[in-house]
This record gives structure tokens, C-alpha cells and sequence, in this order.
């Protein structure tokens, strides 16, 4: 059953309320009348998101970078390698530090996927695998921004600030790994489940 129109205070319908109806003017099954109300939920959901996106830039940033490394694990670990975190610090520095936690814990398994290989040369490729998908995801992202207007001051500062901070994340990570006894590298994957 269509809910009436109501009218807001300057004279115009709200959304939830119009009625569907079907092209003839009859009811139609509720079917038809729950996929129009998914749909409008679906609409107010992205309105939501791209307001979001315009307040908070970095949390696409993080996004955007992390779908960036997740396509390019996909081959190794398959879809979604990385899952982002509910509530996020989403400073340059709270988003550079999620990057590389989260992109870097996949080492030991990057590792395993690569037996026999010379310990840096899968570390190189597996930082190589690391930059490409974070170089993909902040174009992908100042893209999005720029389409959003809102590419300039400080959040493309900002953004500037996030990837110098996860480049140097990744470079110190690097250099604790080469830094490790090749024994205590060997028994850390090896311990691990």
C-alpha cells in the first residue's frame, strides 16, 4: 500500500514518502514497490558517501590505496587480501600508518608463496607489488577527489603527506627485514600459522 504525499514545510514531497505507482496508475505488487524503495535507499546511501568523500578526502584516499593493493595481491591471495577498519583516524598520519600495517602483514605469506627464492629478491617484489598498488589507488583517488572539486589546499596536501609517510613506512619496513638475521627471518616464517 502507497504511503500518501506529504508536503515539507516549503510545499515539496519528501522522497520517502511519494506513493509508486505503476505506468497505468495502479498499484503495483509490493515486489515493484520494495525494489523502488531499495533503489531510493541505494541513491541516499551514495549521496551519503560522496558527501562523506567531500569531508573526509584521506578516508577515500585509504580506500582507494588499499583497492589498489588488494588488486594487485589478487593474484597471490585472491579478492580482498585487505579489508579496511570500520572507524578510522583518518589524519595523514593515521591513514599512512593503516597502509602499511595492513598491506605489510601480508609478508611472511607473500613468502611462502615464493619458496626457494633468494630472500631479497622476494622482498623486492613483494615492495614492488606493494608500491604499484598504492601508486594505483592515490591516482585513483585524486582522481575521485578532483572529480569531487575538492583537490586543492590542504587535503591534496594532506594526500601529498599520506603517500610521502607510506613510502617511507614501506621503505623503513624494507629495511627492518634486510636488517634481520637470515635465521631469524627463517624461524619467524616458520613459526608463523
Amino acid at each position: 500500500m502507497a504511503t500518501p504525499l506529504s508536503a515539507t514545510q516549503g510545499g515539496t514531497a519528501t522522497a520517502s514518502n511519494v506513493p509508486v505507482t505503476a505506468p497505468d496508475g495502479s498499484q503495483p505488487p509490493r515486489t515493484a514497490s520494495a525494489r523502488a524503495q531499495l533503489n531510493q535507499s541505494i541513491v541516499q546511501a551514495s549521496l551519503t558517501v560522496a558527501l562523506n568523500s567531500a569531508n573526509e578526502p584521506l578516508s577515500v584516499v585509504l580506500k582507494t590505496a588499499l583497492t589498489g593493493i588488494n588488486e594487485a595481491l589478487k593474484d597471490d591471495f585472491g579478492d580482498n587480501a585487505i579489508q579496511n577498519a570500520v572507524a578510522q583516524d583518518n589524519t595523514p598520519e593515521g591513514t599512512a600508518s593503516r597502509i602499511v600495517a595492513l598491506s605489510t602483514a601480508f609478508y611472511d605469506a607473500f613468502k611462502q608463496q615464493h619458496p626457494g627464492e633468494d630472500g631479497g629478491a622476494v622482498l623486492d617484489k613483494f615492495m614492488a607489488t606493494l608500491k604499484r598498488g598504492v601508486d594505483q589507488g592515490f591516482k585513483e583517488a585524486r582522481a575521485v577527489l578532483d572529480g569531487l572539486k575538492v583537490l586543492h589546499g590542504d587535503v591534496a596536501s594532506n594526500i601529498d603527506k599520506t603517500y610521502d609517510l607510506v613510502q617511507q613506512g614501506y621503505a623503513d619496513f624494507a629495511a627492518a627485514q634486510r636488517a634481520q638475521p637470515a635465521s631469524a627471518a627463517g624461524s619467524a616464517s616458520n613459526s608463523a600459522p
